[in-house]
């Protein structure tokens, strides 16, 4: 295999300043290269030529189940361009395994995973396992691996023994490509088991990976500049590649839902009106408690886990409400593009005699709690946007004033050492900080404490012209990986940073 890794680096930059933001209607590699994006006229929702119809009403299925056994789980993933079936039609697209989303991986604590990604792309990717608290050296969760077309790299994982349960998910990361051939279809949802997790009284489980595109005809639909600029967001809202498919439930007991933000940059306010919604867990796994919740907020790469209870016979429906992520300033227009009506993601049909409602536990975990914690350092992230700063007069995305080098590290941290990063964002839209590898503890909004239970993410909300402070354990492995941007749009255009953890 004669994949790039280190070396690979300084072309990665190059490949982003000259596509992206060369001018309106740039095509990356990623995508373009493989003959499936045709451009928009605006940023979301309007498309070049009719999309056709498209179906709704079809019946919710989940992803395709891929789990350990005794200790070891060795999957093949092949990344290809081709044909599959988004929203009930068959469309030119990019799929893991020739679906959108791509199996669901099982995972436990202790597991060796051996994952074989093969790529047909017709360009260069990799693969990041959003959440996972893995080795981002050599061929573990590395982003700065660059997989040619055509070849195939074995990526291996050691899952802690201590690794909490909870959603996680995977994607492409390969810089300057992430947003595009996230949008065309590759990703794929990770859910880790514990067997020693306090039981839930669910009857079942159930995995909805949520992402929106934009159908050209029978393509997907490619950002122009300003599209970029903004934050992609697609003009149909999907539920495991299904648009408003209908789920079957039985009234009175509790299902268990495992929910992911998979979009490239929509924010999301979910609610299900008639129904009891009970948080159990977020980014990093359990909370303390089950919480109950009227809706949830997620950003882009955010997971939750909810116990759904709909008491009696009924239809209902699961929407997503939209969410402002703020503006550019300049009349260029607001982050929540796809506009501001509700999407309607799932039909909820509830159907049968109502089951006696099971009794729920008390305390789930007991999260660590940093806020007492002696902190090793202390350091500031300003994220901005600049007007006339990039190539060719556009838009620059920066962190600290600079955009993304994969050869200079930007942060340089100690292992077992305990850090307090205040996340500063001047600039008129939101920003979800995203850091690889470590989770984060959120101790404070602008200035002001977080009072109650620990509050853990690995995205976390950074409100325009705000800040956010975050304590971080950096523990177990050294060496190099990134924090970002997870509106993956502004990530390829360079609001990245490096991060070495140092013995």
């Amino acid at each position: 295999m004669s994949t790039e890794r280190r070396d690979g680096r300084r072309r990665g930059m190059t490949r982003r300043k000259a596509l992206l933001l060369a001018g309106a209607g740039a095509v990356s590699a990623g995508v373009g290269a493989a003959g499936l994006l045709r451009g928009w006229g605006s940023p979301t929702s309007t498309v070049s030529g009719s999309p056709g119809a498209v179906p709704t009403g079809d019946r919710f299925v989940e992803p395709t189940v891929i789990a350990s056994e005794g200790g070891r789980l060795h999957v093949t993933l092949s990344a290809a361009a081709g044909r599959v079936t988004i929203a009930g039609r068959s469309v030119q697209a990019m799929s893991y395994n020739g679906s959108v989303p791509g199996p669901t991986l099982r995972l436990r604590p202790g597991d060796r995973v051996t994952l074989d990604l093969v790529n047909r792309l017709g360009a260069s990717t990799n693969l990041h396992t959003h959440g996972l608290h893995v080795s981002a050296e050599r061929n573990g969760d590395n982003p700065f691996l660059h997989i040619r077309d055509g070849e195939t790299f074995r990526y291996e994982y050691e899952i802690p023994r201590d690794h909490p349960a909870g959603t996680f998910w995977y994607h492409p990361h390969l810089h300057g490509t992430v947003a595009d051939q996230l949008f065309a279809g590759l990703m794929g949802a990770i859910v880790v088991q514990r067997d020693d997790s306090v039981p839930l009284p669910a009857q079942r489980e159930r995995v909805l990976v949520i992402t929106d595109t934009t159908l050209n005809g029978d393509r997907i639909a490619q950002a122009n500049q300003r599209g970029r600029m903004l934050g992609r967001e697609g003009e149909l809202v999907l539920v495991n590649g299904r648009l408003k498919p209908t789920m079957t439930v039985s009234p009175g007991g509790y299902e268990h839902w495992h929910i992911i933000n998979a979009c490239t940059s929509r924010f999301m306010r979910l609610r299900l009106e008639g129904a009891e919604l009970l948080q159990v867990a977020g980014d990093t796994g359990r909370l303390a408690t089950p919480t109950q919740v009227d809706n949830i907020l997620l950003a882009t790469g955010n997971r939750a886990e909810l116990l759904v209870r709909i008491p009696g016979p009924g239809r209902h429906q699961l929407v997503a409400e939209p969410v402002d992520r703020g503006g550019m300033g300049m009349g260029l227009g607001r982050g929540n593009a796809g506009g501001d009506t509700p999407a309607t993601l799932l039909q909820v049909e509830a159907a049968g005699e109502a089951a006696a409602t099971p009794q729920l536990p008390g305390r789930l975990v007991e999260p660590e709690d940093l806020r007492a914690v002696a902190v090793n350092g202390r350091r500031t992230l300003t994220f901005a946007m600049e007007m006339g700063r990039g190539m060719g007069g556009g838009m620059s995305f920066t962190i600290d004033g600079k955009e993304f080098d994969p050869d200079r590290v930007d942060a340089a941290v100690r292992l077992d050492t305990v850090e307090e990063w205040t996340v500063r964002n001047t600039s008129p839209m939101n920003h979800p900080f995203h850091l690889h590898v470590w989770p984060v503890q959120l101790v404070a909004r602008d200035g002001s404490p977080v009072e109650g239970n620990p509050q853990w993410y690995d995205v976390v909300i950074l409100p325009a012209r705000s800040s956010v402070t975050v304590r971080v354990r950096f523990t177990d492995f050294p060496g190099r990986t990134v924090y970002h941007c997870h509106i993956l749009d502004h990530e390829d255009l360079g609001m990245m940073g490096v991060v070495e953890a140092l013995r």
